[in-house]
């Protein structure tokens, strides 16, 4: 029987090499291989011949490396009827004997639908979509990008670009992911970055040093880095659509949640020069406060080995550098903080300790607080009261 062992290297390209337990051995050659990614993804095995057909997988988009020939050719046949799409086919308990297979489809402009397809007439079936009334015109082109960072690094970057034609420059907001030590998003349809290029925003998602998913190189540069080459990289990132004539200088936002939240307090203090405003959604105000907040749901362990390894001991005086609480005298920029109360992530008294900070020397404060929501805005009325107030403050602060 063979198994795949995906081994990341460090110049980050990924390789899938099959394992045969019997002889225990790894093969001479890889089922896959990626330059620039790590294998980030799932097999799909037939069950009854007790096979590998594939292995569906994820690098700036989905796609899939099919063993199966006849699988193979089933591939070609339903991306030649659903073109423009990533089309991910997955079987019952076998792929050969199937009499339907399900066609899961989306795009950087339509959300994900569902088909099923028979293999004998070759013909597909509409079951539905995630969100109906999106229209794909309405929606923006997203690209994938590599950028220079000012220390050499190639960061991985997707843009957004509002619907129709649009001429820059134009106004941008840079979307930070949290985390911040996860995969951040991919090519694929995305309700935020969507959302914001609806409104004629140039979106850009800087996949910043410390995202997993483009090797140990790249996981690493993050560690010990919140508020420095981290923040570089999302400012470097600003910089270079500047010289792609997509982002107007002087109108460019940041906004993010959790650890993006963190990046937008810093990102308006170190770099006030490049962001003109920021929305922080549950964000970290203070690093040290993440170890000693008991209201915290964040693991022990996590906190003791973990969290000291990849942000910093919290006796270390130097993190008061990287703190947007210890440093909030230098925030002077528009900012909107929303938070909700119960949440045990990120606590609330990150938010009140920091408007606090804040309300001493810095009138263009939004605040407001989800009393029913914890890490993340999971009830409808809010996540619609939140992103008018989003829409509200970029068009007051980035349009006038």
């Amino acid at each position: 029987m063979a198994r795949c062992m995906c081994k990341p290297r460090t110049r980050a390209s990924t390789h899938c090499m099959p394992y045969d337990t019997a002889g225990k051995k790894r093969a001479a050659e890889p089922l896959v291989s990626f330059e620039g990614f790590d294998y980030n993804g799932t097999p799909e095995a037939d069950f009854r011949t007790r096979a590998l057909a594939g292995l569906h997988y994820r690098t700036d988009a989905r796609a899939t490396a099919w063993l199966d020939t006849a699988m193979k050719a089933v591939q070609e046949k339903v991306d030649a009827q659903l073109p423009g799409l990533a089309n991910r086919i997955t079987c019952p308990l076998s792929c050969r004997d199937a009499t339907a297979l399900l066609v899961s489809s989306t795009s950087d402009r339509e959300p994900m639908q569902y088909f099923i397809y028979t293999p004998a007439t070759s013909k597909l079936v509409g079951l539905g979509s995630e969100r109906p009334d999106i229209r794909p015109a309405d929606m923006g082109q997203r690209d994938f990008y590599r950028y220079r960072a000012g220390d050499g690094l190639q960061v991985p970057v997707y843009v957004t670009l509002p619907p129709g034609k649009p001429k820059g420059p134009l106004p941008t907001v840079v979307l930070v992911h949290g985390g911040p030590y996860v995969h951040g998003t991919s090519w694929e349809w995305e309700r935020e970055a969507q959302f914001l290029a609806s409104r004629g925003y140039v979106v850009l998602q800087p996949e910043f040093r410390g995202t997993l998913g483009y090797g140990v190189k790249h996981f690493q540069a993050g560690w010990k880095q919140w508020g420095r080459a981290m923040q570089d990289d999302l400012a470097d990132a600003a910089q270079w659509a500047v010289k792609q004539g997509w982002a107007e200088p002087g109108r460019i936002a940041i906004m993010g949640a959790s650890y993006g939240g963190y990046a937008t307090l810093m990102g308006l203090i170190r770099h006030p020069d490049i962001f003109r405003c920021g929305i922080d959604l549950m964000g970290v105000s203070d690093i040290g406060m993440m170890f000693s907040v008991v209201e915290s749901d964040l693991p022990q362990e996590w906190l003791e080995y973990g969290a000291k390894t990849m942000l910093g001991d919290p006796d270390d005086p130097a993190l008061a550098s990287v703190s947007p609480l210890a440093q909030a005298a230098r925030l002077t920029r528009p900012l909107l903080i929303a938070h909700g109360a119960k949440d045990r992530r990120v606590p609330i008294v990150h938010a009140r300790r920091m408007k606090d900070a804040l309300a001493k020397h810095n009138n263009a404060v939004e605040y407001v607080v989800y009393d029913d929501e914890g890490h993340g805005l999971y009830h409808r009325e809010n996540r619609i009261d939140f992103y008018k107030r989003v829409e509200a403050f970029l068009a007051r602060h980035l349009r006038q």
